[in-house]
């Protein structure tokens, strides 16, 4: 049997902080020497309530200062905290050889911002763009246990053993893409997501390997619009 860190399960639940809120704007949580994890933390958050929570990963190359503006303006215009990791290498391990020292530092920052803030269990999302958007989606989709969303732009592939939970997923790609055409990419990711039982959101728009700000800015909404009811019980049935 495949052990489960391999496979790329975090251990991670939202539980009550036992330490004072950080104040607004950008912290290393100090995990690490170098490429350390960021946080965002908007102004006027109101910590005393569950918080929503958005980690977004880096491209290939990249970085958290890189991929910051993808998403900084719409944690500050929406209200949710911005957790960026950074690869140990070039690129996430997964992308490399599998899951390994990212998994393990992804899993160190999530239990650090989480002894200061309180996360909303019901807007918990993983994004990014390119081998960021390939780790969003592989991580997102094994980790549905506790990862509520995911957003995915101009991903390569998605490396799943083991799916938990039912992530509703945002897929954006550029018809355009000469890097990694969205035929193989976006169009078949999309396909089998949907034909697995996954709540699709995907667009294409006419561009090429890069993030598009209208783009962003809806999948931010995606990811913050009102959450459907619960589906009330007709008089007589039970709850299974």
């Amino acid at each position: 049997m495949l052990d489960p860190h391999l496979a790329g399960h975090i251990a991670f639940a939202p539980a009550p902080p036992d330490r004072a809120p950080l104040p607004a704007g950008r912290h290393e949580l100090g995990l690490a020497a170098e490429r350390d994890a960021l946080l965002v933390v908007p102004e006027g958050i109101d910590s005393s309530a569950p918080v929503p929570l958005m980690v977004l990963f880096h491209g290939g190359g990249g970085s958290a200062q890189k991929i910051l503006p993808m998403m900084e303006t719409h944690a500050a215009r929406l209200g949710f905290l911005l957790l960026v990791p950074q690869s140990v290498f070039p690129t996430w391990d997964i992308v490399i050889a599998g899951n390994g020292p990212d998994r393990e530092r992804l899993e160190q920052a999530l239990a650090a911002l989480a002894r200061h803030f309180a996360i909303d269990p019901r807007r918990i999302c993983f994004a990014g763009h390119s081998d960021g958007g390939s780790y969003a989606l592989s991580l997102g989709l094994t980790n549905g246990h506790f990862v509520t969303h995911v957003i995915v732009s101009s991903a390569g592939f998605m490396s799943v053993h083991r799916q938990q939970g039912a992530p509703r997923v945002f897929i954006s790609h550029g018809v355009n893409d000469e890097q990694i055409p969205i035929q193989r990419s976006g169009r078949a990711h999309s396909a089998l997501l949907k034909e697995a039982g996954y709540d699709v959101t995907y667009m294409e728009y006419n561009g090429p390997h890069a993030w598009q700000p209208p783009v962003v800015a809806l999948a931010a909404d995606f990811f913050m619009a009102p959450l459907p009811a619960p589906v009330a019980l007709a008089q007589g049935q039970e709850a299974g």
